[in-house]
This record gives structure tokens, C-alpha cells and sequence, in this order.
């Protein structure tokens, strides 16, 4: 578009709104060249300043020409994207309308309203103090249980929109859930890529907004939002498993990794098992993690921070990982930082934690030497919590020691002992004085 072209001088604007106000049958067209000038910021301006301009508009919509109907849509949509703020107050005698046209039979048109509506409450406090007066809620509660997937997302563009105002928690979030709305919403969560990307996208960042509010998880919870992020990331990294990834997935990986892990982190674990049975889960996380290693390094930390709240304090889920022999898959992670590290050794941490038989299966599967890798590395957290793993399974077995000998870790602890400062200091040097006081005594004595 050549926007040079379509910026107008206030006297073109108001003689082209003069010929859209009694245009007769050219005003279709006289229309759609106002709705091409309003793409210019500079042309908002200066038609919502104009004296009804809006109301020349409020009254197409409403109006019984289809066509113009659809253009003076159209034209309120280039005005919900205007970066003015008084662009917002000024659409506000057309939201009436726009909202009574959700319930329409025309899905093109339904979905152009909804776009309308949600740009127009983006940032304006007043416009959204207005829709929730005006019903949006309720409407849209009865928009998302269509079958056209386009109306399904812009329903979640809309409701996501709201959900980010920061007086979400109090005073919208609480008509959402009252509304009869989450369940659809969850609905659209289908492990079936067919079913619409798009669509399952602005759902579950929905999910992610109502989930961080903390305003009732457990309603979330008892309609089955733990089951449909799992099943849905279970697909997903089974796709991903075969390398063939959609593009644009991590914007669905995204919310459904947040939400999962946050519900996971505030609710009582015990009483989510009914919908965490499936143990593809921890793979499809693995997965996940190893995928985006690379191209999104911050998800694949995401994906082990689910990882970590599943493990924390649960012996059926740390079992899970070894039965499912995921102990290798996690370590060949330790060498990547920005976080990486940290949550995996955080979740052998968490395995470790539940005894003697899990600290065996896990110096099995070759901690020890991985062990010895990390604490060689310069991020102290990564040493700390490296340390921490370590004096667990020392704890565990006296094989495990004379095995952690061998490796020559104990040169390492001592090189801690000795040039560190603080917490990393002190941990060294108790695992020297407590589990490998015998073989250090004795390289004393060899020297």
C-alpha cells in the first residue's frame, strides 16, 4: 500500500465523510476509500476529532445495507489499531453494536467485530470498564462454542486481551470463571493439529493469564486444565520427535508449559495424579527440552521446569523418570547454561532426594562422571547445586564414594574447598570431612 497516497488534509476528510454521510449508491465506495485513509495515524486524528464522524459510522452499523455495514466494520477496525489514545473512547458509541453482531450468522463478520473489540480494549481502562458493563463476557462465552475455528480465535484474542489488564485479577477474571466460558476454552486444547493452530494458541495464552491471576487454579483444575495442557504437550512432543515441526509452535508450547508448571507449583500434586496418569508426559518433556535447545534455549528451560515441579517431593514421578530411562537423555543437557543446568540438576536433585535405591539407579546412569563435569564449570549455582546432588548420593553408598574417588573428584572438592568463598566452600568441605574422610586421609598419606 502506498500510504503517502492515503494521507488526506483535513478538508479531503471531511469532504469524503460528507459523501460517505449522503453518498447514496456510491457510498459503498466512497466507504472503502475512508476505510484505506484511516490505515494513517494521521488520518484517525483527524477524523475522531471530526463532529459525528463516529456516529456517521454507528449508524452504518447499524443500518440494513450488508455491504455498508461491512465497510463502516471495517473502518472501525483501522481505527481500534490507532496508536491514539482518544481513538479508543471515541469507537466507544459503536460497541453496542459491534457486540450485538457477535451473536450474527455471518462468521466473516463476527470475526471482524470481535478483532474490532479486542484492539479497542487493549490498552484503555475505560473501554474495558465499558464491555464488561456492556456484556462482552457473556458474549463471548456463547462466540468460542462455535464451530468456525477463525470466530474461536479471535474469541481468544479478545479474552486475552482482557486478561492482561493488570485489574484482570479483581475485576475481570472472576466474570470469566463465573461465565461458564473455561470449559469451551479448554475445549479448544485438541491434540489434533487439524483442529487449528492458531485457535489452540490464543486459548491457551488465555489459560496462562487465568492460571498467573491465582484467582481459583482449582476451578481450572476440576474442569481438566492439568489433563488438556498434558495431553496436548504429549502430542506435540511426539510430533517434534519425528523433526517435524510446525512453525510458529513455540507460541503454543509457550502458555501450555506455563500453565501446567504453575498450576503444578500451587496446587496439592496428590490430587492432580487423576489427570497426570499419563506417564508420556516426562518424554514429551524431555523431548521439548532437547528441541528447543538450540532456537529457544529459554523454553527448553521451561520444559525442565515442569520436569522439576513434577519430580519435587514425588517418588512416582522421579520413578517414572528412571523406569523410563530418562536419566541420560537429562544429563547430556548439563553442559548448556542459561538455566539449562541448573533445572536438570534441580530435577536429579529432586530423585535423588527419595533414597539409597533412586541414588543407585542414578550413579547407574552415569552421574558421577557428569557430576564431575559440572563441578568444574564457573557458575557458582551450577556448582552449588552440582555439590548438593553429590552429597546425596555419597550419603547413599560407600561404593559410590571410592567410585567418585576414581574420577579424581576428590582433587575437585578440594580445589573448592580452597579457591571458593562462601556456601561452595563450606559444602566441599563437609562431603571431605563426612563421606570422604577415609580416601583423603589416605592420598595424605600416599604424599
Amino acid at each position: 500500500m502506498d500510504t503517502v497516497a492515503n494521507l488526506l488534509s483535513r478538508e479531503q476528510v471531511v469532504d469524503l465523510l460528507h459523501r460517505v454521510q449522503h453518498g447514496g449508491e456510491e457510498r459503498v465506495n466512497h466507504l472503502r476509500t475512508l476505510r484505506k485513509a484511516l490505515r494513517t495515524p494521521e488520518t484517525q486524528l483527524i477524523f475522531i476529532k471530526l463532529e459525528n464522524s463516529i456516529q456517521v459510522l454507528a449508524g452504518l452499523l447499524s443500518g440494513s445495507n450488508a455491504q455498508c455495514q461491512l465497510e463502516a466494520a471495517h473502518c472501525l477496525l483501522e481505527l481500534s489499531h490507532s496508536p491514539h489514545p482518544s481513538a479508543g473512547l471515541a469507537c466507544l458509541p459503536t460497541t453496542p453494536y459491534l457486540l450485538t453482531y457477535l451473536s450474527g450468522q455471518s462468521d466473516k463478520f463476527t470475526e471482524l467485530c470481535l478483532y474490532t473489540l479486542g484492539n479497542l480494549c487493549a490498552e484503555n481502562e475505560a473501554v474495558r470498564e465499558k464491555l464488561l458493563a456492556q456484556g462482552i463476557v457473556p458474549a463471548l462465552a456463547s462466540c468460542i462454542q462455535r464451530h468456525n475455528l477463525a470466530v474461536v480465535e479471535a474469541v481468544g484474542f479478545v479474552l486475552s486481551q482482557l486478561l492482561q489488564a493488570k485489574d484482570a485479577p479483581v475485576n475481570i477474571v472472576p466474570i470469566v470463571l463465573a461465565s461458564g466460558l473455561t470449559p469451551h476454552l479448554l475445549a479448544t486444547l485438541q491434540p489434533v493439529p487439524q483442529y487449528g493452530m492458531g485457535a489452540a494458541i490464543e486459548c491457551a495464552w488465555c489459560l496462562h493469564y487465568l492460571v498467573c491471576s491465582n484467582v481459583d487454579d482449582g476451578t481450572l483444575v476440576v474442569q481438566g486444565a492439568v489433563s488438556k495442557c498434558s495431553s496436548l504437550l504429549i502430542a506435540l512432543g511426539g510430533v517434534m520427535a519425528t523433526g517435524s515441526t510446525e512453525e510458529g509452535v513455540e507460541m503454543l508450547v509457550w502458555p501450555l508449559l506455563r500453565s501446567l508448571g504453575n498450576l503444578l507449583a500451587g496446587c496439592k500434586l496428590e490430587g492432580l495424579h487423576p489427570q497426570l496418569r499419563d506417564s508420556r508426559l516426562l518424554p514429551a518433556l524431555c523431548v521439548l527440552a532437547q528441541a528447543f535447545l538450540q532456537p529457544h534455549p529459554a523454553l527448553a528451560r521451561e520444559s525442565l521446569w515442569v520436569l522439576n515441579n513434577l519430580t519435587a517431593g514425588s517418588s512416582v514421578f522421579c520413578s517414572a523418570i528412571l523406569f523410563l530411562k530418562l536419566v541420560p537423555a537429562l544429563i547430556q543437557l548439563l553442559p548448556f547454561s542459561k538455566g539449562i543446568n541448573c533445572m536438570v540438576l534441580q530435577v536429579l536433585g529432586n530423585i535423588a532426594h527419595q533414597g539409597t535405591e533412586y541414588c543407585t539407579q542414578l550413579t547407574q546412569a552415569g552421574l558421577l562422571p557428569a557430576l564431575c563435569a559440572t563441578l568444574k564449570m564457573a557458575n557458582p549455582e551450577v556448582v552449588t547445586l552440582s555439590l548438593e546432588v553429590l552429597v546425596m548420593v555419597l550419603a547413599s553408598s560407600s561404593e559410590v564414594a571410592e567410585e567418585f574417588t576414581k574420577l579424581k573428584g576428590l582433587r575437585l572438592l578440594e580445589a573448592i574447598q580452597y579457591n571458593s568463598e562462601g556456601e561452595m566452600r563450606l559444602r566441599a568441605s563437609y562431603i571431605l570431612e563426612h563421606h570422604l574422610t577415609s580416601y583423603s586421609e589416605a592420598g595424605a598419606a600416599a604424599l
